[in-house]
């Protein structure tokens, strides 16, 4: 994984020189993708380490809880391996408070140029600092008093429109993964660690690793195939599962031809086809005999 810190004080004890993304790149989507690459290219061509600078929680959260998304395409733990993957050295993770959306931008830049910076790559229409006065005229201004090459970003399009966190929510909300797919530059994948649940599918022959979904985006409730970690096969389920009652909202996998101990265990799951919505049955015999159909329907699914 790439270096993690979380102050801004801790950048100018990293070997330098450094060249930084900004940003809050939810999902490293395409559009995102297009901005780091060009703090890594820079790395590569004059020496130094890439460094994506972003926040937690996601600023408008704190700015403007009414307007925040609901849920998010990646916890920060995701969002690091997708970054070492690109080439980053280093994740900055800032904690965004009241307290750090009052700071002026100005104020900002120079605390990150405590460090030996040399690149300073963001979006185009990136704002930031206390009422986003910070802009990237200011980041022009600014680096060239300062020493260091701003790369401005133009957004990244898909099918006539720039891509964005919102439209891909959007996208997994309505279960299209294949445009997903083209606006993330990866499939979607659900992680999590497989938690001890009740046991009710192994008692109907269908053992299931469940996994809390906790601020994730996903899809519809209901019953979908899936890959798991890439590779396996597997039949899941999404909801509340309203014939045993099951009250909290899971995700609840059933690998096909698996047989073994996942708990504790971290899986990534890959929806792959919607099967049908989630139901209540009048029989634990109906369900069981529902789940073999859903089994077998995954099964045909091509890997």
């Amino acid at each position: 994984m790439p270096i993690r810190i979380d102050k801004l004080e801790e950048l100018a004890a990293q070997d330098g020189p450094l060249h930084l993304a900004l940003g809050v790149f939810d999902g490293v989507h395409v559009g995102h993708r297009a901005v780091i690459a060009r703090a890594v290219e820079a790395a590569r061509k004059e020496g130094g380490k890439a460094f994506v600078v972003t926040f937690d929680p996601h600023p408008i959260r704190v700015i403007a809880p009414e307007k925040a998304p609901a849920s998010l395409l990646a916890t920060l733990d995701e969002k690091a391996a997708v970054l070492k993957a690109l080439g980053v050295d280093g994740l900055l993770v800032i904690h965004f408070d009241m307290a750090f959306a009052k700071m002026d931008a100005e104020e900002f830049v120079r605390k990150l140029l405590a460090a030996d910076v040399r690149t300073v790559a963001v979006g185009e229409d990136w704002r930031f600092g206390s009422k986003r006065s910070g802009d990237v005229a200011m980041l022009r201004r600014m680096g060239g008093e300062l020493g260091f090459q701003l790369e401005a970003v133009p957004p990244v399009m898909w099918d006539g429109e720039r891509i964005s966190s919102t439209r891909i929510r959007q996208a997994i909300r309505d279960g299209n993964f294949d445009a997903v797919e083209e606006m993330l530059g990866r499939p979607y994948e659900l992680s999590g660690t497989v938690i001890e649940g009740r046991k009710l599918g192994r008692g109907l022959g269908f053992p299931t690793a469940n996994l809390r979904l906790g601020e994730r985006q996903t899809p519809r409730d209901g019953v979908w195939a899936v890959k798991v970690d890439g590779v396996r096969k597997g039949v899941a389920n999404l909801g509340t599962r309203p014939t045993v009652d099951g009250g909290e909202r899971l995700l609840e996998v059933h690998l096909l031809d698996f047989s073994g101990d996942l708990y504790g265990k971290e899986l990534r799951v890959r929806f792959e086809k919607f099967l049908r919505p989630e139901r209540k049955f009048g029989s634990l015999e109906e369900l069981r005999e529902q789940i073999g159909r859903d089994a077998e329907e995954a099964r045909q699914f091509p890997a």
